[in-house]
């Protein structure tokens, strides 16, 4: 997550590069820090640095760095002319690189050459098998295709070597309930919650495949995941709020007088409920009545 001082700063240096006031290199690189893209400015701004003999052997080493940002961002742009430019560049510097490698890669990949892609993947694989751009090149390919089980395959094949990556198993959890396939979503965030518990984002995702799978058990244990969302997020989680009642109600109809706990527990519940409609008063006003008229179909 880019934080609001870094996006401050990078629209400032935006500006100033657009408008001709320099730090295109300064631009460039926080962009890499930061993970974003923005293919279309740094192919105009990369490429003026590229052009400009002066300022390139001013980069001294950091120029190869911008051959590889600049061809990526070209592939983006399907300018593949420039992308393939760039990476002869790349080439006949590196010979035997895979880094380079995973580039041309990349471009057969950027061209809707699948086969001869996944053959330069699987070849690069072959060299080294912990290669994890690559295992992830691999899944970005088959989602692109739009092979969803393909892309399920890659991910757990991933996953069975690099089991920490928490992003790849938030990923897999997002396509699993894209799929409806929940109880393998559940799965994935048991994991997650396992390994960084205090992200209240996991908690909310759980609970609400928890609910949409249904039945007393799972409302129970969808409503204690609301709760803990809660609490890590200081009670202010509209959503989780919302999933209280909604499980709270849930579980009254399901229960009928079995469980008496479930029943006659109604704290929870009216704190939520007090808490949803503080909140509306303050930046909803207007939907306030709403809500009113939904808490009370809830029974509460």
């Amino acid at each position: 997550m880019v934080s609001r001082e870094d996006e401050i700063r990078l629209n400032e240096l935006e500006n100033q590069v657009d408008n001709g006031g320099g730090g295109t290199w300064e631009y460039l690189c926080l962009l890499r820090k930061l993970k974003l893209r923005r293919s279309d400015k740094v192919l105009t701004h990369g490429l003026s640095l590229l052009n400009d003999p002066k300022k390139r052997s001013a980069l001294a080493a950091e120029e190869w760095t911008l051959y590889e940002q600049v061809a990526v961002a070209a592939m983006d742009c399907q300018n593949f002319g420039v992308a393939k430019d760039c990476l002869n560049v790349l080439q006949n510097k590196f010979p035997e690189s895979k880094r380079v490698g995973r580039l041309e890669a990349m471009l057969l990949e950027a061209k809707g050459s699948w086969a001869e892609a996944e053959k330069a993947y699987s070849s690069l694989l072959e060299d080294n098998p912990l290669d994890q751009a690559v295992h992830k090149r691999r899944v970005a390919m088959a989602k692109s295709q739009g092979n969803i089980s393909g892309a399920i395959e890659w991910l757990n094949k991933y996953l069975d070597i690099f089991m920490a990556d928490h992003d790849a198993w938030r990923e897999l959890a997002e396509i699993y309930v894209s799929q409806q396939m929940y109880k393998q979503a559940a799965f994935c965030y048991e994991e997650l919650i396992l390994a960084q518990p205090t992200i209240p984002l996991y908690h909310l995702a759980y609970a609400d495949v928890l609910y949409t799978l249904g039945g007393l058990e799972n409302f129970q244990a969808a409503k204690k995941y609301y709760a803990s969302t809660i609490d890590l997020t200081g009670g202010k989680n509209v959503r989780a709020l919302y999933g209280i009642c909604l499980c709270t109600y849930a579980i009254g109809q399901l229960s009928k007088g079995r469980n008496k706990e479930d029943k006659d527990g109604s704290e929870l519940q009216s704190l939520a409920a007090t808490a949803l409609e503080k909140d509306y008063k303050y930046r909803a006003a207007g939907k306030l009545s709403i809500l009113t008229s939904t808490l009370r179909g809830l029974k509460l």
